[in-house]
């Protein structure tokens, strides 16, 4: 607890000072960014600003400099599967509820879209840059929509139709001091997407790295941490020439793109104790990365904490409160570019303070989260052929008691189970016709063990998720 407040504190400090330092800082001059994809690998690291010589340029905003060309970029890409489900658990059962195929059915095959971008990037001068970004990412989902239904999720609509929503909307200030930028607005967070070649972004975390998003999300994204955010950072590096090292400081509102950042009157809790994400707490993301050998080793460090909930009336509780709610978490990437693969090791410990609730003595208790993702990918045939492989081993409470009946305080993630061990692997091929045009053959496998023995209660037997898919992926206006 005071290693959080102590964390909280100096995060807000140092943020708080680096901002004052940076609003006399005298500006500096870059060249504008290029927009990197998913799939994209190792590639968009080698040359930064390799794409800004095919920017369009239009006219010039800065007479002075000839030589620069504001970037005006509509882009998008597009993923998604034509899938069968060969094995899932029953639909009561509340197994994998963090992927995309919870609850459907044994069976169910269908042609899916699991995301939709449409981003536009505007120079509005040589110092200013405004980022848009659209995004639908809708998930297999069994529950039946109509106009008078509650929405199935966020990127549908009430009739089950997909729709857009916002996810980026910032502007970037280049160089308030030399080599860091300040963004302001909705953004990707330092936890695994941050992915801005040309800037003073890192291009290298686990994301980008992995470069297999459209196949499926890193481990910390697969287990719901934050890949975007509304708030403001500072994007550096601190050997601008090279940029082998660097940081991400943040502070967000812990929200994505949810509205709810107000005092909501309808809730009589809201005004002595907040609930989750309703704008009284910050989130504070902390990174630190670094390449090494030409570039071929990159390590990166991450840290986050967040406050979610105040002391909390409950009946569930003998005492009647449940105790302040706070996550934070702490991860090490470390990935190894040797051609003609790429080899990457993801694992981070998270605790989830007041997570469960357990009715068999009235109490709530924590929980730590331990979890570790290790994977490869590689070329067959150069610019055709490339094979990708992954394993993830995932403990949502090193501590957990078997003998307890819980329920859950989400702690901010409605999804967290305690009572359920994950294992996921998929494999597969990667063929591209085309540039930037994908075609992945691959299985996809999640592995459900429960922690319970079979005489408890709340036994559930172990199952699996199967499915075959073949994975297309493309963009466009690069």
């Amino acid at each position: 607890m005071n290693m959080q407040k102590m964390f909280t504190k100096l995060f807000g400090s140092v943020l708080l000072i680096t901002l004052l330092a940076g609003a006399t800082a005298e500006a500096q001059t870059i060249t504008a960014p290029a927009v990197t994809y998913a799939n994209a690998g190792t590639k968009a690291d080698k040359k930064d600003n390799a794409a800004i010589a095919d920017s369009k340029s239009v006219k010039k905003d800065d007479p002075a400099d000839s030589t620069w060309k504001p970037q005006r970029r509509l882009w998008g890409y597009a993923f998604g599967d034509a899938y069968y489900t060969q094995h899932a658990p029953p639909l009561t059962s509340s197994q994998g509820k963090e992927n995309n195929y919870y609850q459907a059915p044994t069976g169910r095959n269908a042609f899916q879209f699991r995301r939709l971008y449409l981003g536009y990037d505007y120079d509005i001068t040589k110092k200013f840059k405004a980022e848009v970004l659209l995004a639908s990412e809708p998930n297999e989902n069994t529950a039946p929509t109509s106009s008078t239904s509650s929405v199935v999720n966020g990127d549908n609509l009430a009739d089950g139709r997909m729709s857009f929503y916002i996810k980026n909307f910032n502007l970037r200030v280049r160089e308030i001091w030399n080599g860091t930028d300040l963004v302001v607005g909705e953004m990707s967070t330092p936890g695994f997407a941050v992915n801005e070649p040309g800037t003073n972004a890192p291009t290298s975390l686990s994301e980008s790295t992995w470069g297999y998003r459209s196949v499926e999300r890193t481990i910390t994204d697969f287990h719901k941490n934050n890949s975007y955010d509304v708030g403001a950072a500072l994007q550096g590096t601190f050997d601008p020439k090279t940029k082998n090292f660097g940081y991400v400081l943040m502070v967000g509102d812990n929200t994505t793109s949810n509205l709810t950042t107000v005092y909501n009157p309808n809730n009589p809790a809201s005004s002595t104790n907040p609930n989750p994400n309703t704008g009284f707490f910050k989130m504070f993301y902390g990174d630190i990365w670094a390449k090494f050998l030409d570039k071929k080793l990159y390590i990166d460090f991450y840290a986050d904490y967040a406050k979610t909930a105040s002391t909390t009336p409950s009946t569930a509780v003998e005492s009647g409160y449940i105790g302040a709610q706070q996550h934070n978490m702490f991860k090490v990437f470390v990935a190894y570019n040797a051609k003609p693969f790429t080899i990457g090791v993801e694992a981070y410990t998270q605790k989830l303070d007041n997570a469960m609730i357990n009715t068999a003595n009235q109490t709530a208790e924590s929980a730590t989260v331990n979890a570790v993702s290790v994977w490869i990918h590689g070329t067959i045939v150069k610019d055709k052929w490339s094979y990708f492989a992954r394993y993830d081993n995932y403990n949502p409470d090193t501590k957990f008691n078997k003998d307890a009946i819980y329920t859950v305080n989400s702690n901010g993630y409605s999804s967290f189970d305690p009572t359920t061990k994950e294992q996921f692997v998929t494999a597969g091929l990667d063929f591209t016709p085309a540039k930037n045009i994908h075609f992945m053959p691959n299985v996809w496998l999640t592995q459900y063990k429960t922690k319970y023995d079979p005489t408890h209660a709340g036994y559930v037997p172990d199952n699996h998720t199967l499915v075959y898919r073949m994975t297309f992926f493309y963009t466009f206006g690069k």
